[in-house]
């Protein structure tokens, strides 16, 4: 199911994954229900992708958003992130996630986290199990390649500057 849900950097919030159309992806806000395309240009990352550091090895998300879910008995977050000190924050995931790696996990990490938990359940979304890759990671993934891509403009223009000084004859060679 996370695999699904998308952070749009620059856009508040989290992204259900709707449609995918010709160079975009089209995904829906869980905050408040509006559909927007996003654009190669657009760095879009799958919360199913995301993972936290630890004092061992790292951990998915998934299972720090479980984890989360069983302490909260799956309901809103006990813990107001907005108005939470540094301090509370960190006592606060340490009963979560006990063994995170305090000097890698910034207090403003677990706010995000926090802020995304409770969108999650706001939106009626516990299910926080990351599915099998299916034709919406493929499609994540090749959104994320055309981001890559160099700009066809520039082999246009390189063209036209060589039929340019072929007419003219800048650059020929006088015999």
């Amino acid at each position: 199911m996370l695999r699904d849900i998308l952070s749009i950097t620059g856009k508040p919030g989290l992204y259900k994954l709707v449609s995918r159309g010709n160079n975009m992806l089209i995904v829906e806000s869980l905050l408040d229900g509006k559909r927007m395309p996003t654009y190669a240009r657009d760095k879009i990352v799958s919360l199913g992708e995301i993972s936290m550091y630890t004092m061992g090895d790292d951990i998915a998300l998934n299972q720090v958003l479980i984890n989360l879910g069983e302490k909260e008995n799956y309901k809103l977050a006990t813990i107001d992130p907005k108005k939470a000190d540094n301090e509370q924050l960190r006592n606060y995931f340490a009963e979560v996630l006990p063994d995170f790696d305090r000097d890698r996990v910034y207090p403003s990490d677990i706010r995000k986290l926090i802020q995304w938990y409770n969108i999650l359940i706001n939106a009626e979304i516990t299910d926080f199990t990351i599915d099998e890759e299916g034709e919406e990671m493929a499609a994540i993934e090749e959104h994320k390649q055309e981001t890559k891509k160099p700009a066809p403009k520039a082999q246009v223009k390189t063209q036209k500057a060589a039929a340019s000084s072929a007419r003219t004859g800048v650059g020929a060679k006088k015999g």
